[in-house]
């Protein structure tokens, strides 16, 4: 399977995943700034500015590690400062995560709070030409 835009994305995914990734994908949106931008990668939405800042994961995309649900990993979360304990890391030792399993369950707050984190570190990577 291979993924190539969102259309190709939305058209696999169940309607309640399809859900969860748009309203995911809108409060990154929102909170990056102008330099990040949005690519299909690993077929799943992947949001990067200098370097990898996240990654929304559906589990319907094969390769995911989850089993239900949609994940969203912050590509440098060992490194953020995550004082609420919102995210959980797994045996990735740098990908660290929220699994949502319903719509309802998402809340902005804590997710732009670390997108702006997420934003601080990347500003202070080198942009690879």
């Amino acid at each position: 399977m291979k993924i190539r835009n969102l259309v190709d994305l939305y058209a696999i995914l169940p309607e309640d995943e399809k859900i969860i990734v748009d309203v995911l994908r809108q409060i990154i949106i929102e909170t990056l700034p102008d330099y990040c931008k949005e690519k299909i990668s690993y077929n799943v939405p992947f949001f990067y500015g200098n370097k990898g800042i996240c990654i929304i994961w559906p589990s319907t995309v094969p390769r995911g590690g989850i089993k239900k649900g949609v994940l969203l990993g912050f590509w440098y979360g060992c490194k953020l400062n995550d004082s609420d304990h919102f995210l959980s890391h797994g045996t990735n030792k740098q990908i660290f995560y929220k699994i949502y399993q319903m719509p309802e369950e998402i809340d902005d707050k804590p997710i732009k709070k670390l997108l702006k984190e997420a934003i601080k570190l990347d500003r202070g990577f080198k942009k690879v030409s």
